[in-house]
């Protein structure tokens, strides 16, 4: 098994703000070498100056793009140890949602982490060694009432995580997820008023989860959770699926305003 040391190659997208820019920060300063990804090509510039990391501005969500993000973070780094796929979108609302913003949500929050799984699994089973680490959320584990085109990748994001662990992990590839129910960043304050699981309440700071994913490169654990609460919920969906979901709909109704609480 890799774990991350001083000298690791790791890349982070999503890295202009965030909990990707906080990730790489936190690498950077236990002495990784650091490859930081953004669309936001002035952001990304700022944070590869402030943490001494290399900047490769793009959509790494797409074929092109990611193929362009690994072939320069391996001329920079020689090797990738270790990928952190942590660009996310949550696009659309209920099912007025279009079609578009479930294309673009599929394709940022799980397309992304396939295109580069591709291009990295070859070299990693060659080695016996190599870490592949999704940040999720808990709507990926439970769900988020407002945004299913959120909560669907999510789940789909998680699942191929899972998928990557279970078919590859004998060959020394990790693979884990990163899974915060709510964490203090634009993303959640963009949701502000929306219904669901991912609500400020709790609500841990980006720093907090760099942290724990440090910590968990450490190890091959699969999930890498910042609430004790998320297992125990998810807990409770697998033991009674019914109970759960009937009190998801009585918080909906609540929330909506259309039922007192039971």
């Amino acid at each position: 098994m890799n774990v991350l040391a001083p000298g690791s190659g790791v890349v982070v997208t999503g890295a202009a703000r965030g909990i990707g820019k906080a990730l790489a920060a936190r690498f950077a300063a236990e002495g990784c070498r650091v490859v930081v990804a953004d669309i936001d090509e002035d952001e990304l510039s700022k944070v590869a100056h402030e943490i001494g990391a290399f900047a490769v501005a793009g959509d790494a969500a797409s074929a092109h793009g990611a193929a362009a993000l690994v072939e320069a973070a391996r001329e920079h780094l020689g090797t990738i140890d270790a990928w952190y796929g942590n660009a996310g979108v949550d696009r659309g609302r209920g099912l007025e949602a279009s079609d578009h913003a479930w294309l673009t949500s599929y394709e940022v929050n799980v397309l992304a982490h396939v295109r580069a799984a591709r291009l990295l699994l070859p070299e990693w089973i060659s080695s016996g060694a190599g870490r592949f680490v999704v940040t999720s959320s808990a709507a990926g584990l439970l769900t988020m009432l407002g945004s299913p085109s959120y909560a669907a990748s999510e789940h789909a994001e998680i699942s191929f995580a899972e998928w990557l662990a279970a078919t590859y992990r004998h060959e020394g590839v990790v693979a884990q997820a990163i899974v915060p129910r709510s964490v203090k960043t634009q993303m959640l304050e963009r949701s502000a008023g929306l219904p669901g699981f991912l609500s400020a309440d709790g609500a841990v700071s980006a720093e907090e989860v760099a942290d724990a994913a440090w910590e968990a490169a450490q190890t091959s654990q699969f999930w890498v959770l910042l609430q004790p609460d998320v297992a125990e919920e998810y807990a409770a969906r697998a033991a009674d699926t019914d109970a759960w979901l009937d009190d998801v709909n009585r918080t909906r109704q609540e929330l909506d305003g259309s039922s007192e609480p039971a």
